[in-house]
């Protein structure tokens, strides 16, 4: 009997200890919970974007030049104007720092900016206007896991060049208007392949090889002459406590444009004569609000005796309490040795013809070593939720200051007539853009 009470209790307690537990999970089920369940990793069509920007400006000259350009600038050419310089559109994805992963760009631009950026043999000639269309960026990007631990970055294409402080895309650059170095002996854009090996978390080699500057394959047409260019670097990246990068790069190959096969002015000696453009760009992070860059360059062109180019230029920006409000400044000096580099451009289609080596109604002006001094504004405001598809807006006022440091008088020409030399030792411009981003 007692055996029998013992068991009967013990088989009480296990039925009510199952249940128990049991009707515990049943209500832990019923419980609401606030972790929603993992999303799925993104797929590759996921994480292509899309951006549009669109730019728009007017630089004015007191001096209202006959010329109607204001010497020594490519953008900003022309005076007293509004422009709209550039409308945007880019499609990309990408690449990531792991494994093998694949990423693309393409990215057109519509204004009067397109006059100087295009790819030989590609968009040069399509619109006779002011207003032209051309493609920026079209390549396809890859990261391989090869030979070091952050791996190798390719590039298949056309992309804009490594050289330089500035760059074409006008939200990436502090001011409207652009610096000489900027204007006229840095390359803007290459058509070939890239590599970017990534060392280590400091150091980055860059190495390419391409058709040359803003050119494609066909010689003579696409390309400027009949050779290939390199372009290559050293990055050096958070330096000094992350606060400094480096880059240091050059551009070498026969650069200068041969002309057209079979007529009086072709020049083969184009094909062999290399032009050496050396950039270094240095930046520091000086506070949370103030970043201080410096640039130099020197370029020599072999075609020509005396023809070489070199100066620095200084960028300092402080970020103010208002996070609307940035304060800007520029300063360079850069000697054109043979006055063969500083070039304007009065024609819709000067510029790529003087690429080509065929440009007859391209001005140039005295060797001369220019300064210029540029203090500007950036202003972002605060836009309202309500408002949809922008992004952002930037306005970008700035105030600039142009002469000649060896008595030479480049601007306030006139008429815009090869042979035609300026009046002035300088030049005062007032000005700004807009930029509205979606």
């Amino acid at each position: 009997m007692s055996f029998s009470r013992r068991s009967s209790l013990i088989s009480a307690l296990c039925a009510g200890t199952i249940l128990g537990v049991t009707s515990g999970v049943a209500a832990a089920a019923d419980l609401p919970t606030d972790k929603a369940p993992p999303a799925p990793p993104p797929t590759w069509w996921s994480t292509i974007t899309y951006g549009g920007e669109i730019d728009a400006g007017i630089m004015g000259n007191p001096d209202s030049p006959g010329s109607g350009e204001n010497w020594g600038r490519l953008f900003d050419q022309t005076a007293n104007e509004p422009m709209l310089n550039a409308g945007l559109f880019t499609v990309s994805r990408a690449i990531g720092s792991a494994g093998y992963d694949v990423g693309f760009t393409i990215q057109g631009e519509f204004g009067t900016d397109a006059r100087f950026t295009h790819y030989l043999g590609q968009d040069a000639y399509w619109i006779n206007s002011k207003y032209q269309f051309s493609f920026l960026q079209a390549n396809v990007a890859v990261h391989t896991p090869w030979l070091t631990p952050g791996g190798i970055d390719f590039k298949l294409g056309e992309w804009p060049t490594l050289e330089g402080a500035e760059v074409i895309d006008p939200a990436g650059n502090l001011f409207y208007s652009h610096s000489y170095i900027f204007n006229y002996p840095e390359p803007f854009e290459d058509f070939g392949v890239l590599a970017i090996t990534h060392i280590n978390p400091t150091l980055d080699i860059y190495t390419a090889v391409s058709s040359g500057q803003s050119t494609t394959l066909v010689a003579y047409h696409g390309d400027n002459n009949d050779a290939p260019a390199f372009e290559g670097g050293i990055g050096l990246n958070k330096l000094f406590g992350g606060s400094v990068t480096v880059l240091a790069t050059t551009h070498i190959g026969p650069e200068n444009g041969a002309g057209i096969p079979g007529t009086p002015s072709f020049n083969d000696a184009a094909n062999n004569a290399l032009v050496f453009e050396n950039d270094l760009v240095v930046t520091w992070n000086a506070t949370d609000k103030i970043t201080i860059t410096g640039e130099g360059n020197y370029t020599k062109n072999d075609l020509f005796p005396n023809d070489e180019t070199y100066g620095a230029v200084g960028y300092i920006s402080y970020q103010t309490a208002w996070d609307w409000l940035k304060i800007n400044g520029r300063a360079e000096v850069w000697r054109d040795n043979a006055g063969g580099y500083a070039t304007g451009f009065p024609g819709n289609f000067s510029f790529v013809n003087a690429q080509r080596g065929i440009c007859s109604d391209c001005i140039s002006q005295a060797p001369t070593t220019y300064l210029e001094l540029t203090a500007g504004l950036n202003i972002t405001p605060t836009l309202p939720s309500s408002i949809p598809f922008i992004k952002s807006v930037i306005f970008r006022p700035e105030v600039r200051y142009d002469a000649s440091l060896n008595s030479t008088t480049p601007f306030d020409a006139p008429i815009a007539a090869p042979g035609v030399l300026g009046t002035k030792s300088d030049q005062v411009t007032i000005g700004g853009d807009v930029i509205v981003k979606f």
